[in-house]
């Protein structure tokens, strides 16, 4: 099972873009499933939540992960945050598996930015990120030369540079 992950910071474009990638490559008929981290206790399926939207898009699972609980819902009781290969020995067999968060853990990323929120780029200093999706591509390309960058909303682009990265295409 290959897995690729989606990061960045806070109303930096991840949802949107999760969303749109479950999209375009379960539309590639490709079997998709997503891990959500959450910093937070969550409930899960009201319309407009985030794994919601997931679900909505077309994973064939949505598997959110928090300090308080996980679903495939599971209470944790205190218990301690599972990991995410924890979390992934969770997730039915697909194709790919799209992880939206746990920017600390080692899997290949794709960052997600938008220059409006004045947050600094996590990929100079992670060499796990292998490409930036930003709403201002040319100053991406200044700061990361030699690294995929691509417009946030160029989907298709991404999601290819994704299929690629995982062996997919």
């Amino acid at each position: 099972m290959k897995i690729f992950g989606v990061t960045g910071w806070k109303n930096s474009g991840k949802t949107g873009l999760m969303e749109r990638l479950v999209a375009d490559i379960s539309g590639r008929g490709l079997r998709v499933s997503t891990v959500k981290h959450a910093h937070h206790g969550f409930d899960i399926d009201q319309p407009g939540r985030d794994s919601f939207r997931h679900r909505e898009a077309g994973a064939e699972q949505v598997l959110l992960v928090s300090s308080s609980r996980w679903a495939l819902m599971t209470e944790l009781r205190e218990a301690p945050e599972p990991s995410l290969e924890e979390m992934l020995e969770q997730v039915a067999r697909v194709d790919l598996v799209l992880v939206e968060g746990f920017k600390r853990d080692r899997h290949p990323k794709i960052e997600a930015q938008r220059i409006e929120t004045g947050q600094p780029l996590i990929a100079p200093e992670d060499e796990t990120i292998r490409a930036i999706a930003t709403n201002c591509p040319e100053a991406a390309a200044e700061i990361l030369p030699g690294r995929g960058v691509f417009h946030l909303d160029d989907t298709a682009a991404i999601a290819a540079f994704v299929l690629r990265e995982v062996g997919l295409a």
